[in-house]
C-alpha cells in the first residue's frame, strides 16, 4: 500500500504510527511518502520512519493508494483539488475545509469508486459507541453537551499563539476546532430542525479566533444545548441525556456512563490511541472492501455548516 501524508504535524505522526501497526497486523506492506511545505523542517520533527519527502505537488507521484490530508484546514480544499488525480482514496482530517474554502469543494469531480473519508474519531470512542448502541433516542427529551479546555495546554511545547487554532484565517476558532461535538451529536441524533448560535471572544487568550460557541438546537421531539470553549482550566467533555426514565451522564474524559436515578456507573476506559486506531482500521476496511464512506464529504460539509448555525 502506497500512502502519502500532506503535512507532518502531531496528528499525522499519530496516524503514521497507528497505520504501521494496523498494516502489520493485516499483512500489508506499507510505503509512506510525505508532502511538506518547505525543506526547512528539521529531521528531528519528523517521525522515526523512512519515507520520501516532496515539497511541491508537481513532483509528487500519481500512483498512491491513499493520500492523508493532515495539513491545516485552510488548505484542505485546495490540496484535494490539486491532488485529486494522484490517489485512489483520501482520508481528510476534520474539518473537511475552512468556512472560506468549503465552496471550492464543489469544483471537484469526486469519483464514485473512491473513498473520501473525513475524520470523526469520537464516533469510535467507547462512551459514544455505548450511547449509540444502548440508548433509545426516542426516549430522550433533551441533551446538554460541553467541551471545555484550555487552548495553551492542547499542544505541549508549542506556543498556542502560533497554532492554526488561534487564527481565523487559518481555519481556527473553537466553533470549528471542536467540530467533534456536533459530529457525534448528529451521528447519534441526526441533524436538528433549527439551531440558535452565539460565538465570540471573552477570555484573555492572545488569539483572533472565537474562544466560545454556544448552541441551542431543536429536533422534532427533543432539544440540544451545546457549550464549547478554549478557556476552561480543567478539561470537561461530557454529554447529559435527560430521558423519560433517567438522567444519564456520558463522560468522555473519565470514560464512564452514569445512570443517576438507577445509581449505576459503567466504566468504559480507553486510551486516545484506542479510538484513533479503531477509526483508522475502519477506514482501511472501507478501502480494502470497496465500500462507500461512512462519513463522506457531503455529510462533513453539513456538519461544518452546522457549527456556524446553518442547517
Amino acid at each position: 500500500m502506497k500512502v502519502c501524508f500532506v503535512g507532518i504535524g502531531s496528528i499525522a505522526k499519530r496516524h503514521i504510527r497507528n497505520l504501521h501497526i494496523i498494516c502489520k497486523e493485516k499483512g500489508i506492506d506499507l510505503h509512506i511518502d510525505a508532502l511538506r511545505r518547505s525543506s526547512s523542517s528539521h529531521k528531528d520533527d519528523q517521525p522515526d520512519l523512512s519515507y520520501n519527502v516532496y515539497y511541491s505537488t508537481e513532483e509528487l507521484p500519481s500512483n498512491y493508494d491513499i493520500i492523508f490530508l493532515t495539513n491545516p484546514t485552510e488548505y484542505h480544499a485546495d490540496m484535494l483539488q490539486q491532488l485529486h488525480h494522484k490517489s485512489k482514496h483520501f482520508f481528510i482530517e476534520k474539518p473537511v475545509a475552512s468556512l472560506t474554502t468549503v465552496d471550492n469543494l464543489k469544483n471537484i469531480h469526486f469519483r464514485e469508486s473512491s473513498v473520501y473519508y473525513v475524520a470523526c474519531p469520537l464516533r469510535y470512542n467507547n462512551v459514544i459507541q455505548y450511547i449509540k448502541a444502548n440508548i433509545d433516542v426516542s426516549t430522550v427529551n433533551s441533551v446538554r453537551s460541553i467541551s471545555s479546555s484550555y487552548l495553551p495546554d492542547w499542544r505541549p511545547h508549542t506556543d498556542y499563539r502560533n497554532t492554526y487554532s488561534a487564527h481565523n484565517d487559518l481555519g481556527g476558532g473553537v466553533s470549528i476546532d471542536l467540530i467533534h461535538e456536533w459530529d457525534y451529536l448528529s451521528y447519534i441524533f441526526g441533524m436538528p430542525r433549527d439551531v440558535k448560535f452565539f460565538k465570540g471572544k471573552v477570555s484573555n487568550l492572545e488569539i483572533d479566533s472565537d474562544d466560545f460557541a454556544i448552541y441551542i438546537a431543536t429536533y422534532d421531539s427533543m432539544t440540544v444545548e451545546l457549550h464549547l470553549d478554549y478557556y476552561g482550566r480543567q478539561s470537561i467533555r461530557k454529554m447529559e441525556l435527560y430521558t423519560d426514565d433517567d438522567t444519564i451522564i456520558a463522560d468522555l474524559i473519565c470514560g464512564t456512563i452514569s445512570y443517576l436515578k438507577k445509581g449505576i456507573v459503567i466504566d468504559l476506559p480507553e486510551e486516545r490511541d484506542s479510538y484513533q486506531m479503531k477509526e483508522l482500521n475502519h477506514f482501511l476496511n472501507l478501502v480494502l472492501s470497496n465500500q462507500p464512506s461512512s462519513n463522506n464529504i457531503t455529510n462533513a460539509v453539513q456538519v461544518l455548516k452546522l457549527t456556524q448555525g446553518i442547517i
